[in-house]
């Protein structure tokens, strides 16, 4: 077991993190976020996601999101796509990255998306099709690895069944959500070593909610794994809106300051990502989630300290 020395930050944050929010964001400020976090140098930003505008209305704008890019170079720019017409949609904005998502629990991707584990994985064949012939990389999302809102604890090898199966349809990597925050570094360890048994660990990217508080602890067990790859969100936007009390993914910037506390490597500068972060915070009305934010962000003040 040893730390990775440099680690890829996939910030979430433009759909992932914003997806759920109330306040619809306009186009112009979802681009400015995105193109803030690339200049801060985050290498992968999820812009988007092709699905539909009557379950997701905060999504409505992808395709205009999309034309208004300014792509930096050496900057990946993924959007989500949960089936054949989202993808062709997502092409046809210009995609050139595109990712698919199932569960790892019967009960959530019924609630989720209407269907079963099994026939969630039919769905992703076309697209999986598609892809291969126009030359298109395909990410996998995996949901509930470690709880779900109606079942509760999920069994490893659950989530090792659903991964080897997006992996054997072609996909280049395979990230592993704690879609509820439930879980605890012993046990996302155990999960990550179940998948690793049918999946290269080279090809997992673990995306961590913070419902608990245990998002920071539960990364640093699984990198000590081995894990070289990690979803996070801007700010600690996000949320899921089928968990009670479920908060965000894990915030870019308190993985940023761990990780850059620990000597590895990630290439983003913090204190450019914490004001992209206030940015975005502004325009939704609410203050950052982030514990490396709030305090690198805040201005000196007086009064006693203990």
């Amino acid at each position: 077991m040893a730390f990775p020395t440099r680690v890829t930050i996939v910030d979430v944050g433009p759909r992932d993190g914003l997806q759920n929010e109330a306040i619809q964001v306009s186009t112009s400020d979802k681009l400015r976020l995105i193109h803030g976090l690339a200049d801060a140098g985050l290498p992968v930003v999820e812009a988007a996601s092709f699905v539909s505008p009557k379950w997701v209305p905060q999504m409505a704008d992808a395709a205009e999101v999309m034309a208004g890019l300014t792509r930096k170079p050496g900057v990946r720019y993924p959007v989500l796509t949960p089936n054949l017409k989202g993808f062709e949609a997502a092409v046809a904005a210009g995609a050139e990255e595109v990712a698919v998502f199932a569960a790892a629990s019967e009960s959530f991707s019924q609630r989720n998306i209407n269907c079963s584990i099994a026939e969630s994985l039919d769905r992703f064949a076309p697209v999986m099709e598609a892809a291969k012939a126009k030359g298109i990389p395909v990410r996998g999302y995996v949901s509930c690895v470690l709880g779900c809102p109606y079942e509760g604890e999920i069994a490893p090898s659950a989530v090792a069944g659903v991964a080897s199966a997006l992996h054997r349809m072609g996909c280049f990597e395979i990230s592993l959500g704690d879609t509820i925050g439930t879980g605890t570094p012993r046990k996302a360890q155990g999960m990550v070593e179940a998948v690793a048994k049918v999946v290269p660990l080279e090809k997992l990217a673990a995306h961590f909610h913070d419902t608990y508080g245990q998002a920071l602890a539960n990364l640093l067990a699984v990198l000590e794994l081995g894990i070289a790859t990690v979803d996070s969100s801007v700010a600690g936007l996000g949320g899921c809106p089928y968990a009670k009390g479920a908060s965000g993914n894990v915030a870019t910037e308190d993985v940023i300051y761990m990780l850059r506390g620990m000597g590895i490597e990630t290439g983003v500068d913090l204190n450019r990502l914490v004001t992209v972060g206030s940015e975005i915070c502004a325009v939704l009305g609410k203050k950052p989630v982030s514990k490396a934010g709030q305090a690198l962000g805040a201005k000196p003040g007086k009064g006693a300290c203990t």
